[in-house]
């Protein structure tokens, strides 16, 4: 009478749990939250993390570029990339004028880029600091007493989140990129429910 293999039944398993694996890879491969997939991660974007759903975001208030108060439901409507940054920090004025051309590419009433400055004490160099970079495409906004970045689970400058029309989080990129690169614009066109090309 033959007798199985000693090692056979952990061998199946091995290849079982192989092929779980293999498949739970295709499924999230093929998962797309609002048109953006996680294939697109790639390239400039190869940081960006799709969020496992859209997650509403909470309604924080910040400020415009004359203290007035904002909601982050205001931009509701729009696709919207939240940027937090400062002037002290260098990937995040590494970052800036990509994020000033990556604006220039799409109308602002259907894309736009929020930069919320953290800057605080140092909110007086904000101004003369985006006159120096030549940025002409974006607004001014601040973060007052860092709320909204707390607030979003913030912990790193520079950070990105991508938010569809609906004020909800797709994904974020925790550290500074090239935003005008194709990866970046076709991202963006997928939030936007656009074609990648």
């Amino acid at each position: 009478m033959a007798h199985p293999q000693r090692d056979f039944l952990p061998g199946r398993r091995s290849v079982l749990a192989g092929g779980i694996a293999a498949l739970a890879l295709t499924l999230q491969a093929g998962r797309a939250i609002a048109g953006v997939k996680p294939d697109m991660a790639k390239g400039a974007m190869e940081r960006f993390k799709l969020a496992a759903q859209p997650k509403a975001l909470p309604d924080l208030e910040i400020q415009n570029a004359d203290d007035k108060p904002m909601k982050l439901g205001d931009f509701k409507g729009k696709v919207v990339l939240l940027n937090f940054w400062a002037t002290w920090c260098t990937p995040c004025v590494k970052e800036m004028p990509s994020l000033d051309r990556l604006q220039a590419a799409f109308p602002k009433d259907k894309f736009l880029i929020v930069p919320l400055s953290i800057d605080g004490p140092t909110k007086p160099k904000v101004a003369p600091f985006y006159k120096d970079q030549k940025l002409a495409n974006l607004g001014i906004f601040f973060d007052k007493g860092r709320k909204t970045m707390q607030g979003l689970d913030v912990t790193l400058l520079p950070t990105s989140i991508l938010v569809d029309a609906k004020g909800r989080e797709l994904g974020r990129i925790e550290g500074d990129a090239d935003w005008d690169m194709p990866e970046s614009i076709a991202l963006m066109k997928a939030a936007m429910g656009k074609d990648k090309g």
